[in-house]
């Protein structure tokens, strides 16, 4: 319920941006200036959570000055999932902050999404999603927040009826509005999450290495009953290139593991019992990807199979060392 209080009487509290990095310095070194280009009384502290990376992020980030910046060096690759959960387990024990702001190394803030964020009573929401852009202005396909049509029959039947992805994402008209958007899933890029949504489901499962560890934190602070708001004044741009959003080929090949177990792991929590309605179509769609992978099909296939299983188990403990080798054929 919205309390009436304005951002006169409280601002939206004390915000600690968590940034997730590995090998992509080039990224990091247009990201973490913007953040820290944001006036302090806007954003307090920017954690960036270095996944063990092998090039020259920790001796850059060893030069950096400014005293707002902290580091959190892994021992390890985490992956994206297992670096947000310890950068937001940090922030939270840390910190003590009103809000978490999570977003990768190739992702950052407009210049006034900070100070936007501050502009209004943040209350009405335990998270709240930013507008997510391709550096040309384009809207970032693969970061729009969705609707999960298992729980709406309306948007369920649009989605059916031919609208597909675009029948759950919210589109155009959400990212014009003038007011906020309910939504029930949402990416790591721009995602301000307060402490309230940690105490209701926890932090995001890290085992989970890359792939909608997002959504399915999302989607669980949705169940669990907690508000989450799309909020288009908050502009964040994605200058992502690792998969191109109409590639049809993962790379490397490793990575389709993770997006085919995690993804039915996100269909079971959205679909609830008509996921074993609808495992058959999607696990048929999944195969079909096989002949994008000539080459590699029979690799492919392991991966895929493995996934499966996996992801009908909850299986999240395969070392990440082993999904390689599974990739390379051993």
């Amino acid at each position: 319920m919205d309390s009436g209080v304005t951002v006169e009487q409280q601002g939206a509290g004390r915000v600690v941006a968590v940034v997730v990095t590995f090998n992509r310095l080039a990224q990091l070194q247009v990201t973490l200036p913007r953040l820290l280009a944001t006036a302090p009384e806007y954003l307090d502290v920017v954690l960036v959570v270095d996944n063990a990376s092998t090039d020259d992020t920790r001796d850059w980030l060893a030069t950096q000055t400014d005293p707002r910046l902290e580091v959190l060096r892994c021992a390890t690759n985490l992956g994206g999932a297992g670096g947000f959960e310890a950068g937001m387990r940090q922030a939270i024990s840390q910190f003590d902050p009103d809000w978490v702001l999570v977003m990768d190394d190739d992702a950052r803030p407009d210049r006034s999404a900070l100070e936007t964020f501050h502009a209004h009573n943040r209350s009405k929401a335990e998270a709240w999603a930013a507008a997510v852009y391709h550096p040309d202005g384009r809207i970032c396909d693969m970061n729009r927040p969705s609707v999960n049509p298992f729980w709406n029959p309306a948007v369920l039947r649009r989605t059916v009826t031919g609208g597909g992805r675009n029948g759950f994402h919210i589109g155009r008209a959400e990212y014009e509005a003038e007011s906020p958007t309910s939504i029930d899933g949402a990416s790591f890029v721009g995602l301000f999450v307060s402490p309230a949504a940690i105490a209701r489901v926890g932090y995001p499962d890290g085992s989970l290495f890359i792939y909608g560890d997002d959504v399915l934190y999302t989607l669980k602070l949705r169940q669990a009953g907690g508000e989450i708001l799309f909020d288009p004044g908050l502009r964040f741009e994605h200058d992502f290139s690792s998969i191109g959003e109409d590639t049809p080929r993962i790379t490397p090949l490793w990575k389709v593991y993770y997006y085919t177990r995690n993804l039915v792991m996100v269909y079971r929590l959205a679909a609830g019992w008509l996921f074993w309605l609808i495992l058959p179509l999607i696990s048929l769609k999944w195969f079909l990807k096989l002949r994008y992978y000539e080459g590699a099909r029979c690799r492919y296939l392991g991966l895929f199979v493995r996934a499966l299983r996996d992801g009908l188990l909850q299986r999240t403990k395969v070392s990440h060392e082993r999904v390689k080798a599974w990739a390379d054929g051993s």
